[in-house]
C-alpha cells in the first residue's frame, strides 16, 4: 500500500474547509443571477446583430472629391494653382 493517497488527502484538507451534507451546494440566487446573465447576453447578441444589418456595404463615400485634399495632404486654400497659359515658374520663385 502506498501512503500518497493518504498524504495527498490529509494535505488537502486544510482546517475551516465546510464539509458534511451543506458542502457545494448553490443558492436558488444563484441560478437567477446566471439565467439573468444568460438573457442579458442573449438580448445584447441580438441587438448588435440588428445594427450590424444596418451599415453599408461601404464606408466610401459617394462623391469623394471634398475629401480628395485632405487625402493628398493638402489643405484648403494653401495650395497654389498654375495657370493654363503655358508659362513655367522657376524653382525658388513663390
Amino acid at each position: 500500500m502506498s501512503a500518497l493517497p493518504l498524504v495527498t488527502a490529509v494535505l488537502a484538507q486544510t482546517p475551516g474547509t465546510p464539509t458534511g451534507p451543506e458542502f457545494g451546494k448553490a443558492s436558488p440566487l444563484g441560478l437567477i443571477i446566471v439565467l439573468v446573465l444568460l438573457a442579458g447576453t442573449f438580448l445584447l447578441i441580438r441587438s448588435m446583430n440588428r445594427h450590424i444589418k444596418n451599415l453599408p456595404a461601404t464606408f466610401e463615400p459617394e462623391h469623394p472629391e471634398p475629401d480628395q485634399e485632405a487625402d493628398d495632404g493638402t489643405e484648403h486654400g494653401i495650395t497654389r494653382t498654375e495657370p493654363e497659359s503655358g508659362g513655367k515658374r522657376r524653382e525658388g520663385s513663390g
